[in-house]
């Protein structure tokens, strides 16, 4: 049973939920299978702007980068110019990192190339797990690796596509979070609805 802030659930999850933030998206969000284009996207830049940082600082934030990043258009992004860089660096809502903030604008660019190659940014990511989630079964923090060999795989081919802070620690995270691979642990409730 987890006790959070008065709140009783008797559900048993991965341990990583520590407050009502992280426990609503383990239970939500966390390793459901995502075939969004733009909801990938936004994933994939905000996996980035965790770089050195924690998920959780990156999730406080994530209702303001939706709305400094036009809710990841990639096309408007695509078009920022050195005016729309110098009012980012200025958001006290976002992580002000000038790479990151680059970073997202030529990923933003590298997008575009892929869905046109691709037809989907979706179709692209996906077949690196052949279209369909990997079902692990961990049980404890030593059993879940920060990255593996097709995150390794990924993260080269998303780099040779122009893509920045997209190392493949980045890329298992990525994974993870959209649901490519079921990292949830066994015991945990999420476990068998996602599997």
């Amino acid at each position: 049973m987890i006790i959070l802030h008065g709140m009783k659930t008797e559900r048993s999850r991965c341990p990583w939920p520590t407050d009502e933030l992280y426990l609503r998206y383990h239970d939500t969000e966390w390793g459901v299978p995502v075939h969004d284009d733009r909801l990938l996207f936004e994933y994939l830049i905000l996996e980035g702007a965790q770089a050195g940082l924690s998920w959780h600082t990156v999730l406080k934030k994530r209702e303001n980068y939706r709305a400094a990043f036009d809710h990841f258009d990639a096309e408007k992004i695509a078009r920022y110019d050195d005016k729309r860089i110098v009012a980012l660096l200025g958001n006290a809502g976002i992580i002000r990192n000038r790479l990151k903030i680059h970073a997202t604008i030529q990923n933003a660019k590298s997008f575009l190339k892929v869905r046109e190659e691709f037809g989907s940014f979706d179709a692209y990511l996906w077949r690196f797990v052949g279209g369909k989630p990997i079902i692990n079964r961990r049980r404890n923090m030593q059993d879940v690796p920060g990255k593996t060999e097709i995150s390794d795989a990924m993260s080269k081919d998303l780099l040779k596509r122009g893509f920045k802070f997209v190392g493949s620690t980045i890329c298992y995270a990525h994974m993870q979070a959209v649901g490519m691979v079921n990292d949830h642990w066994v015991t945990c409730f999420r476990h068998k609805e996602l599997a």
